[in-house]
């Protein structure tokens, strides 16, 4: 276990923790807490440091931390530099002991006679034949694709190699994994994978997030730091709000907030109610009264008090897609659009990673032209879009002050000062460059410029990235009270949940209404997963053990099957909304799937065949390895001819069992493209 007897820290002259002390056992999943710069980062150095790794060492002011000699560590770093090394390669290096090892099984130059046996009953012991499989099984989890293994890691965005570098982590045969904000570069779907992952990981893991949802469904233990104490809390994050709260002196504080707006809804929901014109505005205020409800004790002591001006004039509807085709150049993504977002549109946007989800954005915001169909805006349509690109326009040189000037006119420093405190901006930040500013006091900066615009329409595309859970609660609350629309696109379940009326899937080309609530969306994730990963039975054989054991290679297999697929699947979307086939219709579409498939089915024959024939030599090998006088110092040239055929062999069975799988694979998209 790891355990603090009375820590305490001091960085830069200011004192981070006093008289800490807790304990920490392996299968503990701890969530640690506390507001920016409290020293959450700084814990994670010190643990670091304590296990001889880390690249800033912190040293104890006063204390022990007693840490057992034979764990290891992995830590997921929030910087990935540049590498032409392979993302499934620099996956793999994440577990050192099967990199070593199989370096040196594909370099025997460099091992002596007597150590070859032992390198491979190291492998085995390690189950390494596996650990490209569980590799290729983490990325599929965190969004990539297959075609992506044999990308350089440079070639990716910043955010794809954050996904890199947290799968690198997750490849670690750790026995402590400390994973700082590893939801941040993440969509819903990869979010749900990873939580199913660390449930399943049977070591201790420390991990700092802003995700409440995330937090609730991972772990067991919070690790609060606040006013240089650290306090361990048995629970979730939600045991953890109720309880600590339970001892905070000023809670009535955060419900005298929520009741006055409270007040104001009920005020509003019983002179409207009866009134036909407006009857859907009273019954918005209702919902958002029940939104309300479990919000207001962590704005007990949160900085952030912003709220959304009321928009200066609104008609319906705002934005109309009618029909719409959307797509790049020719090539349709989306097909049939039809969303209509009025006054009252609450709609949180739902889909797999690449389902459309931005591209549907893009056009609602008139970044994106449509190819076919209709798309209206009102006149008094006023768009507050928040994503990204937004945060990283940000005037470089320019101070929050400065920028807020610029749309306020003549408005008062004072008033902007207090406008930008409701952000958090205080002091000396107010006059701070940009270029200076964290990605959450850039996102705090974006969301106020556009607050001070008073939309009535906000287009919101993964706001919560770079926020902590303070702002997040705070820009909840500030959604929940604003009287124009809402799309947003959001990996926070939390947000989602107390924000949206209604969800839209995206999902195969077109985009439907989805029938429940965002723990159901999470059972339709885990089934289209199942779905995905269910093989092809029939043109799969029962393996031995031995058949399952897999040696890397570092050799991509491409086929013009694959092209095929993509074409195929691109015109998918458009087949699926089709009326359906006649019989004969039906009989042409499988002769020309078979005629298509046939190739592919012919490369998994060929490919299982040749598996089978190396199985029974691996199986020959082994009963000659088995015998004992093989072994003598006499022998030891018969010894090593073996071991490395051995070798080979094992190498030719991982080529065509990924060989196998990507054909299989290829098979089942081929045959769903054309569904």
């Amino acid at each position: 276990m790891i355990e603090f007897k009375d820590v305490g820290v001091r960085r830069d002259g200011r004192e981070l923790f006093a008289g800490a002390s807790f304990q920490l056992h392996p299968g503990h999943k701890v969530g640690l807490t506390g507001n920016n710069g409290t020293g959450k980062s700084t814990l994670f150095a010190l643990l670091l440091t304590r296990m001889g790794t880390g690249d800033t060492e912190v040293t104890l002011d006063k204390g022990e931390i007693s840490i057992p000699d034979s764990w290891h560590v992995a830590h997921m770093a929030q910087e990935v530099g540049a590498s032409t090394q392979t993302a499934i390669d620099y996956v793999l290096s994440g577990d050192e002991q099967w990199y070593e090892i199989n370096a040196a099984l594909n370099d025997l130059s460099s091992v002596s006679d007597d150590q070859i046996g032992v390198l491979h009953q190291q492998f085995d012991e390690i189950d390494g034949y596996r650990t490209p499989t569980k590799a290729a099984q983490i990325m599929a989890g965190l969004g990539f694709n297959t075609s992506q293994h044999e990308l350089p890691v440079e070639g990716f965005s910043g955010g794809w190699r954050m996904r890199l570098n947290l799968a690198k982590t997750l490849m670690s045969r750790a026995d402590l994994m400390l994973l700082d904000e590893p939801t941040n570069h993440l969509d819903l779907d990869a979010i749900l994978w990873l939580e199913t992952w660390i449930n399943a990981f049977s070591g201790l893991v420390i991990v700092i997030s802003h995700d409440q949802a995330f937090l609730d469904a991972t772990v067991g233990h919070i690790l609060h730091v606040e006013q240089q104490k650290i306090t361990l809390y048995t629970g979730n994050y939600q045991q953890f709000i109720r309880t600590r709260h339970e001892r905070m002196a000023q809670q009535q504080q955060a419900f005298e907030k929520q009741q006055a707006t409270k007040a104001h809804l009920d005020d509003f929901i019983r002179r409207f109610r009866a009134k036909a014109s407006k009857a859907k505005q009273a019954q918005s205020r209702i919902k958002q009264l029940e939104r309300m409800a479990e919000l207001s004790p962590m704005m007990a002591d949160n900085p952030f008090s912003f709220r959304f001006y009321e928009p200066a004039n609104m008609s319906s509807p705002l934005i109309e897609l009618s029909n719409a085709d959307i797509g790049y150049t020719d090539t349709a993504l989306l097909h049939n659009a039809n969303i209509q977002v009025t006054p009252d549109t609450r709609i949180g946007l739902l889909g797999m990673n690449g389902a459309g989800k931005s591209t549907l954005i893009k056009a609602l915001v008139g970044e994106l032209g449509i190819l076919s169909g209709s798309y209206r805006v009102s006149d008094t349509l006023k768009l507050g879009y928040f994503n990204q690109h937004q945060m990283d326009a940000l005037d470089a040189a320019a101070t929050p002050m400065q920028m807020l000037r610029r749309l306020a006119g003549k408005t008062s420093d004072t008033e902007l000062r207090s406008f930008l405190g409701s952000f958090d901006f205080r002091g000396e930040r107010i006059d701070t460059p940009s270029e200076l500013f964290s990605g959450g006091e850039r996102a705090r900066l974006t969301l106020a410029l556009i607050v001070w615009q008073r939309p009535n329409v906000l287009v919101l595309d993964e706001p919560t990235n770079h926020l902590d859970l303070q702002m997040r609660q705070a820009l909840t609350i500030a959604l929940q009270g604003f009287e124009g629309a809402v799309v947003l696109v959001s990996h926070d379940r939390e947000l989602i949940a107390n924000v949206c009326d209604e969800l839209f899937l995206v999902h195969d080309g077109i985009i439907e209404e989805f029938d429940g609530d965002i723990s159901d969306y999470g059972k339709w994730l885990a089934e289209k997963r199942k779905q995905e990963n269910t093989p092809d039975k029939s043109n799969s054989k029962k393996k031995s053990k031995k058949d399952n054991k897999k040696f890397v290679s570092r050799e991509t297999n491409t086929s013009l099957a694959s092209n095929q697929i993509s074409n195929k699947a691109a015109t998918a979307p458009a087949k699926a909304a089709q009326p359906a086939l006649s019989k004969e219709e039906q009989r042409k579409l499988a002769a020309e799937q078979r005629k298509l498939t046939a190739p592919v089915r012919r490369e998994i024959e060929d490919t299982e065949k040749a598996l089978a024939k190396i199985t029974d030599k691996l199986a020959s090998l082994e009963t000659k390895l088995a015998d004992t006088e093989l072994y003598e110092e006499s022998r030891k040239a018969d010894l090593l001819v073996l071991l490395n055929e051995q070798t080979a062999l094992q190498q030719q069975h991982s080529d065509n069992e990924e060989k196998l799988l990507l054909a299989m694979t290829t098979l089942e998209e081929m045959e769903a493209a054309v569904k």
